[in-house]
């Protein structure tokens, strides 16, 4: 079987998966079996992945990374699409803003990488390569994708204290968020281009005035979350075309 391109759907993104209609499909990979939903899209031959799981079961930190980067490499896919909701540093972007985040900072402590019996040191000068079939969908259909943005990645599944955020905001982080920067770093390392549609659903710890909670998340997410498959639909087909 090979796919055009793979969409990870995360949190409210991931539960919509299955009602595209596409086939229910296992793909054996080094690093366990990977779950997803294969069929074509319009022009392109899609594999999506429920990044947390059927009914959002699986925690951040027992995703296994490396088999859905694996899954990706032994399917010939060439793109990844992913989408995160994150707390956001940046006051003007608001709740719903779509942001196509250029970089990341790993700041967890997963150290998984695809390369545990051989040492290979890969190039991370452009991790969200494949932002660039996004971005130009967006503009083409007036969509506004906020066209930056830095991923700070932290463990989970709890949320951030406001020191925390401090020491993002300081490092440079824009928005955080609980997988995409380990997500990143297996897809560059299975050669597989890669991009992360941060969704942002509230303003971070210590910014926003009241206490997070996850309703905020799905909330935000049952708004925007058919105009985010629809724009990464669309981009699919423009990997198809390029």
């Amino acid at each position: 079987m090979h796919c055009d391109v793979m969409i990870i759907g995360g949190t409210g993104i991931g539960d919509r998966l299955p009602a595209l209609g596409l086939q229910a499909v296992h793909v054996p990979t080094q690093f366990g079996l990977l779950r997803g939903y294969a069929g074509k899209i319009g022009r392109a031959n899609l594999f999506c992945v429920q990044r947390h799981s059927a009914g959002h079961k699986t925690p951040p930190h027992l995703i296994n990374y490396r088999a859905i980067a694996d899954g990706a490499r032994r399917l010939g896919v060439r793109a990844c699409f992913a989408t995160a909701a994150v707390g956001c540093l940046r006051p003007e972007w608001q709740p719903g803003t779509l942001v196509a985040c250029k970089d990341f900072i790993d700041h967890t402590d997963r150290q998984v990488t695809m390369y545990d019996q051989q040492v290979r040191h890969i190039d991370f000068s452009t991790p969200m390569s494949a932002r660039s079939h996004i971005l130009a969908v967006a503009h083409g259909q007036g969509i506004n994708v906020i066209d930056d943005g830095v991923y700070m990645g932290l463990d989970g599944p709890r949320y951030e204290t406001p020191s925390e955020v401090l020491l993002v905001a300081k490092l440079g982080g824009d928005v955080v968020g609980m997988t995409a920067s380990t997500e990143a770093e297996v897809m560059v390392e299975a050669g597989i281009p890669y991009a992360c549609l941060a969704i942002v659903t509230n303003l971070a710890a210590g910014i926003a005035d009241h206490v997070l909670d996850h309703s905020e998340v799905v909330d935000v997410m049952k708004t925007r979350g058919d105009d985010v498959l629809r724009l990464l639909t669309a981009a699919a087909d423009h990997v198809v075309d390029a």
